[in-house]
């Protein structure tokens, strides 16, 4: 079996998220989406609300024989795959600038732990630009997100802000 590590934020969870997820599942058996633990940042959604978006709108992929779970970790990103057995770790490139880093970070992790390989995988068109970081600015400042996240995580998201 073919076990690849999706690790993110995910707060909140784009359809770009969505893309890469579906079609990481083209190519392993099972994605474990990873939900980092952060302490020293202040995330919009709990981890628990995270989860709970993540399991709703991932059930809705067609995943064929992917097996998709969503769980969450501290510490390591590498120690984490290795732990969960994981072949390799997938990552998300919008733009060079994700690539410069994403490049240092695959890099110490093969360093680290030369079993597991780091696959880069571009967004669709429609979704390049898209972040957490960016949906969360644009939708607090009275924008529509509609199209860059599910209708569900809208809601919660207008929930959040207090525009129901």
């Amino acid at each position: 079996m073919r076990r690849a590590i999706y690790p993110g934020s995910f707060d909140p969870v784009t359809n770009g998220h969505l893309d890469i997820i579906e079609r990481g599942c083209k190519l392993f058996d099972e994605i474990i989406i990873a939900i980092l633990v952060n302490p020293d940042k202040k995330p919009l959604f709990t981890i628990d609300e995270r989860r709970e978006m993540l399991v709703e709108v991932t059930a809705e992929i067609k995943s064929g024989d992917c097996r998709l779970v969503v769980d969450d970790f501290q510490g390591l990103l590498v120690q984490y795959a290795i732990e969960r057995e994981a072949d390799a770790i997938v990552r998300g490139i919008r733009a060079i600038s994700d690539y410069e880093f994403e490049l240092q970070m695959a890099l110490m992790n093969r360093r680290l732990e030369p079993r597991i390989e780091t696959v880069f995988m571009m967004p669709a068109e429609a979704y390049s630009y898209v972040s957490s970081r960016l949906v969360k600015e644009v939708h607090s400042l009275g924008a529509t997100i509609e199209g860059l996240v599910p209708p569900s995580v809208e809601a919660r998201m207008r929930e959040k802000f207090g525009k129901i």
